[in-house]
């Protein structure tokens, strides 16, 4: 029996551990894998596709590459599939519209930053580094005709977004109807034996299995990991919707971001940012839960350390408690004391309307003005941009600065405030 890799009881124990799947198709394949793959010594071929209509990567993305990053440290090769050419196509799961496609130049520019990004987390010498155009760019008609014979149009509509689309008598464009065919295929040309995914994901994964098997292949195990609540805490992370925090972002950048997540957050992020493994982490939230606040900044530390280090994390979480004590910025508990708070409705919140509600500007016009002026801060990062850039959601208390010297404490319920006592 060769040893290169651990028994197969031990590294289903660690692919489980530490942020487990939401489900795994199936189980038992997986295991029949795993064992061939220790008796021919032979490591298994773990795809993850990210199509290439976003620049940047997030702790969204990283839930999955951190599992794939627990496949490497088993042995197996990790390929990291770019869909430059699916990107031009567009993912149309979740849209209730026809998305927007890219554009060649568009999506190769993402696709190299996305590729400069990966080694964060990958391990460069056990990572195949794969663009889809390889293969979709050079299928001849006949082979494209071929594949799209293979699936009929009542399965492809069983996909809940085309389904609800298809009722509402809105648009679904060829294109889109083809894109999960064409993401199956994937797994044909690179010939998978596992792949990863969130699980909005599941029919398209699913259907790589099925693809796999009509062309002769052994069908691919899927890992449908759990999706993460962006900063606002409505929608998944998600850079179109401007509610991440990118593995790229400055120490200080990702600090205020984490410290600015709702508090019925901090349990999600703990389980899916902070690499704890389940005794740890079920002992840390045991711990500190009651103290949100503390709670939250003991997240802010452990994810800028394990995208940056633990000493540009001090200096981080030093950086966020100066803008409140060296430029002289008030508590929020003294801030509640002194009533200089406003209490505002649940959901998204346009900070010009805010600002008039606490007497911070007369109107919606000079409170735009002050904002493009550079004078309006929420816990200490200004606020800039326009239109939806000023709505924001108030999860947790926050701190408005108006000027050098008016502050007002943003609340929306009377929980809150007295958890700051």
């Amino acid at each position: 029996m060769p040893h290169s890799f651990p028994p197969v009881e031990d590294q289903l124990a660690r692919l489980k551990e530490t942020v487990p799947p939401v489900e795994i198709v199936s189980e038992e394949e997986l295991v029949a894998k795993l064992e061939c793959s220790r008796a021919e010594n032979r490591p298994l071929r773990i795809k993850q596709g990210f199509d290439a209509s976003s620049p940047d990567l997030h702790l969204g993305h990283a839930v999955s590459l951190w599992k794939l990053k627990t496949f490497q440290d088993l042995g197996h090769t990790v390929i990291f599939l770019i869909g430059d050419f699916t990107g031009m196509v567009g993912d149309p799961s979740g849209k209730s519209k026809t998305r927007p496609r890219l554009t060649r130049e568009q999506a190769e520019a993402n696709a190299q930053t996305y590729r400069d990004q990966v080694f964060r987390i990958l391990d460069p010498e056990r990572t195949e580094v794969r663009f889809n155009s390889e293969w979709h760019s050079k299928m001849d008609i006949y082979s494209f005709l071929d594949l799209a014979s293979r699936r009929t149009v009542r399965r492809m509509l069983e996909r809940d977004d085309f389904w609800k689309r298809f009722q509402a008598e809105e648009d679904i464009s060829i294109l889109e109807f083809l894109y999960p065919l064409l993401q199956a295929y994937d797994s044909v040309a690179l010939k998978a034996d596992v792949e990863l995914g969130g699980n909005d994901q599941k029919f398209n994964l699913l259907l790589a299995r099925r693809i796999q098997h009509s062309y002769g292949q052994e069908p691919q195990v899927v890992f449908l990991m759990p999706l993460l609540h962006g900063t606002d805490g409505n929608e998944k992370m998600s850079k179109s919707l401007g509610n991440t925090i990118g593995i790229t972002d400055s120490p200080d950048e990702m600090y205020g971001k984490v410290m600015s997540i709702g508090d019925d957050l901090l349990e999600e992020y703990w389980n899916s940012c902070s690499g704890l493994q389940n005794d740890d982490l079920k002992r840390m939230i045991e711990e500190h839960s009651a103290n949100p606040y503390q709670f939250k900044h003991l997240l802010a530390r452990r994810i800028v350390t394990r995208y940056s280090d633990a000493a540009a994390a001090q200096i981080a979480a030093d950086g966020f408690i100066a803008r409140f004590r060296d430029h002289d910025w008030p508590s929020p508990l003294k801030l509640a004391q002194a009533g200089k708070t406003l209490q505002v409705d649940a959901g998204g919140q346009w900070i010009p309307k805010i600002m008039v509600s606490a007497g911070a500007a007369q109107s919606n016009g000079e409170a735009l003005r002050l904002i493009k002026a550079g004078s309006v801060a929420i816990d200490g990062r200004k606020i800039s941009g326009e239109g939806a850039a000023l709505e924001f959601s108030v999860d947790n208390p926050m701190i408005l600065r108006v000027g050098k010297r008016r502050f007002y404490l943003i609340y929306r319920d009377e929980e809150q405030l007295r958890r700051l006592s």
